[in-house]
């Protein structure tokens, strides 16, 4: 597919690292079709403005102050960053822009629209092991009614890998939790509704190999070529 009719997909970013983090994202979304674009908090205000699908990435853990949690001086986050994913959202919102979160991305849409998150899952999830993987070695289980099952082509049970130890909690507003692993944290979350809203725990782009993952990165950039033919709401 020609640049030219490849939608442009927005990936945030923070400015400290990840690089092979977007390196993966750059990869899983040119074969999926679509045209990554790094943004982070150095961009103005109109580099999300040419986007046509965001894809929020993981990385640093989300200020508590954003969803009433309890401060902590032990964990590394990017009050920039949270600022661009929330505008970013924002503008996603109006412009009726589909949107893939992963990892922290998930857990931005969740704060963003209302709900909490648990800051340290092995504190409520006491039997939760420890696992910081890019392997796909933990299973998880989405409700089978769900658009993520749709979206993995029907799966109802599948491994993924993990990078995570904070999670959703309380969904927020027009959001479901529709995936959980086999000690109950949450997996993923979606708004049923059009356009595209859908958060995962793991790292699709990781696991681009695999074709219900790479069928995540398919619907985003299906969805945003509406949106480059100027058929999205704005």
């Amino acid at each position: 597919m020609a640049d030219a009719v490849r939608p442009v997909i927005g990936v945030t970013a923070s400015r400290r690292g990840g690089r092979w983090m977007w390196m993966a994202n750059r990869l899983a979304i040119r074969l999926a079709g679509g045209q990554p674009r790094r943004i982070t908090a150095d961009d103005g205000p109109e580099a999300l403005r040419a986007v046509d699908g965001l894809l929020l990435g993981g990385g640093d853990d989300i200020g508590a102050e954003i969803y009433g949690g309890e401060l902590t001086l032990d964990v590394r986050i990017d009050p920039e960053r949270d600022r661009l994913e929330r505008a970013a959202l924002d503008e996603a919102f109006r412009r009726g822009l589909p949107v893939l979160g992963v990892c922290r991305g998930s857990q931005m849409i969740n704060v963003h629209c209302g709900g909490t998150l648990h800051q340290e899952i092995r504190k409520v999830y006491h039997e939760a092991p420890y696992m910081r993987t890019i392997l796909p070695k933990k299973w998880v289980e989405v409700e089978a009614d769900s658009r993520l099952s749709r979206l993995l082509g029907g799966r109802r049970r599948l491994k993924v890998n993990s990078l995570h130890h904070q999670s959703v909690d309380q969904p927020g507003q027009g959001l479901r939790v529709v995936a959980r692993d086999d000690h109950g944290v949450v997996q993923g979350i979606e708004r049923e509704a059009d356009p595209l809203l859908v958060g995962v725990q793991w790292h699709p782009e990781f696991l681009f190999y695999a074709h219900s993952q790479s069928n995540l990165l398919k619907a985003l950039v299906e969805q945003a070529v509406d949106c480059a033919a100027g058929r999205c709401t704005d």
